[in-house]
């Protein structure tokens, strides 16, 4: 299944909404074991959206592993709900980690999973590649182990329990 998504370059919001819901429609249908999620907000992730909780709902199963990576949870939660709801059902599943930096533009915007990853190299234009290469998913799980091993903190926890 994950050569059957499109490789190379892509350019702006749109497209990369596009990509977005294919890989996650992907790794519902192809059973990826783990998916890596990394963005300062997700803001321009399609998370919250029926089909993309759809997709996340049939990915889900035991022994799978997500992992959020990014700044702030703020925006996520504010502005998808739906995603925040199956999160919830699922935490289980899904690790979230808060980035230790103060420049959004050094946190990788990627999509990674192990067998097809999606990368922009400029978010806030929307440009980057996507693609199955090898070379390309090692590097970027790489960048991404140094983030959530030394550089980031748990966060987003799915519930809230107080007195």
């Amino acid at each position: 299944m994950a050569n059957a998504l499109p490789t190379g370059r892509f350019e702006g919001r749109e497209a990369f909404a596009v990509l977005v819901r294919q890989a996650l429609a992907a790794a519902a249908q192809a059973g990826w074991a783990e998916l890596v999620l990394s963005d300062a907000s997700f803001a321009d992730w399609p998370l919250g959206e029926r089909e993309v909780v759809q997709s996340l709902q049939q990915w889900s199963r035991a022994g799978r592993r997500c992992t959020l990576l990014a700044l702030d949870f703020d925006d996520l939660v504010r502005r998808q709900p739906r995603f925040v709801q199956w999160r919830r059902q699922w935490d289980h599943l899904i690790a979230c980690r808060k980035a230790a930096t103060p420049d959004p533009l050094a946190l990788p915007s990627v999509l990674w999973s192990p067998e097809w990853v999606l990368q922009r190299h400029d978010p806030v234009r929307s440009v980057g590649v996507a693609g199955h290469e090898p070379e390309r998913r090692v590097q970027l799980r790489q960048t991404l182990d140094e983030w959530l091993e030394r550089r980031s903190t748990p966060a987003f926890p799915a519930t809230v329990l107080g007195l």
